[in-house]
């Protein structure tokens, strides 16, 4: 009578037999995410100054911090050069990657003025964001001037990005625009504003906006794959919306997955914390992240 273990090598050559030599390919679900869990700073850590941010983050796992402005972490484009030396030393010391800075810059209004004034906002994020050694600026549209005509508007975007892209790429950093705004975050109109753009350095930042352009009968495939192109950083908010079914995030993990995806995917979520509560909090959305990023 063979033993088992001499039973479970013939099943085991049978197997490669059977497939040329060569172990099946992995399921999805089983290649690991090359992605990993970061932050926005709005708002669960709004009110945590750096050093308690990065002390909390580093603690629960979250791995990258995109820092948006006006938040009391302080790293805004007043900084001086020895204080954004300072900033820097306090992210490489935590080990938490600072992923770069959340603007509120936007191109979309109808007065030139207001788009040129935020062209040199943004530029001068770029220079913020290069001194500390992050990887990009995100900027947002926020919808279309009453009256506006579209089309118009998405090109008066597109142009405007351009232009930020070209300091980007002359930094050595990124442009993120957030898929945002009433008509603006629809996915084929960020489409268009992106192949306005036409700029290497600029991309976008999945939003995962729980409305019926983004999520069509409980799916996001359709509108990843329009901007799928463009995606540079990822935010993330309640992901208690995939039990639900108002945000299907484990299909969003695994489009993240397929695509080679290697960045982060940063927790937004509208409620701000004390750090004991907001330690707790990131705990938590840690270890949901891990189980439906692993399908």
């Amino acid at each position: 009578m063979e033993t088992l273990s001499r039973r479970s090598f013939l099943a085991s050559a049978a197997a490669l037999g059977a497939t040329g030599g060569l172990r099946p390919p992995l399921s999805a679900a089983e290649v690991a995410p090359k992605f990993k869990l970061g932050t926005v700073t709005y708002n669960v850590p709004k009110d945590w100054n750096l050093p308690t941010l990065l002390k909390v983050c580093k603690a629960t796992g979250v791995a990258a911090v995109e820092c948006r402005t006006t938040h009391k972490h302080g790293v805004e484009v007043t900084l001086t050069a020895d204080q954004r030396k300072d900033v820097k030393k306090q992210f490489a010391d935590s080990g938490v990657v600072f992923w770069g800075c959340g603007s509120v810059c936007e191109f979309h209004a109808a007065d030139t003025g207001v788009v040129k004034k935020n062209i040199e906002d943004c530029k001068k994020f770029v220079d913020l964001v290069k001194d500390i050694g992050g990887t990009g600026v995100k900027v947002r549209p926020n919808g279309v001037p009453k009256g506006a005509d579209e089309q118009k508007t998405f090109e008066q975007i597109g142009y405007a990005l351009k232009q930020c892209g070209k300091a980007a790429a002359d930094a050595g950093v990124e442009i993120w625009v957030e898929v945002h705004g009433a008509i603006t975050q629809i996915p084929k109109n960020m489409k268009i504003i992106m192949e306005a753009c036409g700029h290497k350095s600029v991309g976008v930042t999945w939003n995962s906006n729980p409305n019926a352009d983004e999520v069509q009968k409980g799916s996001v495939a359709a509108a990843f794959e329009l901007l799928k192109p463009w995606i540079k950083s990822c935010h993330i908010n309640e992901l208690g919306n995939d039990a639900s079914g108002k945000y299907p995030y484990r299909e969003l993990f695994k489009l993240l997955r397929e695509s080679g995806y290697d960045r982060y995917t940063l927790c937004e979520v509208g409620t701000a914390y004390d750090p004991e509560k907001g330690a707790a909090f990131f705990k938590e959305y840690k270890a949901t992240w891990d189980k439906l990023v692993k399908g």
